[in-house]
């Protein structure tokens, strides 16, 4: 018997309005949990991948336990895009 806690899976969709802005569901599809005024300003949600999801899962800009605790608790969790100063930070180093 393995001590790896066991996966939740996950529904990423990333926005139609805004680049880099992702909306993680606990059920696909299911968009009723988010207030209609932040699907407003998400967009169209256009569905980029499925995870299974545990505290030691590697994410770009979020921490997996707190995507695991609003996806227990609201049904729904937000990855807002990096700050400008961060891109451009990351431009200057890759020397672009």
């Amino acid at each position: 018997m393995s001590d790896a806690p066991e996966a939740t899976t996950c529904y990423i969709y990333r926005s139609s309005k805004k680049d880099e802005l992702y909306l993680f569901l606990a059920e696909e599809d299911n968009f009723e949990c988010v207030p209609d005024e932040v699907r407003k300003l998400f967009g169209v949600p256009k569905k980029a991948m499925e995870l299974g999801l545990t505290p030691q899962t590697k994410l770009a800009r979020s921490k997996p336990t707190e995507v695991l605790t609003n996806l227990k608790e609201r049904g729904f969790h937000f990855q807002m895009p990096p700050p400008t100063h961060e891109l451009v930070e990351e431009i200057l180093k890759r020397g672009v």
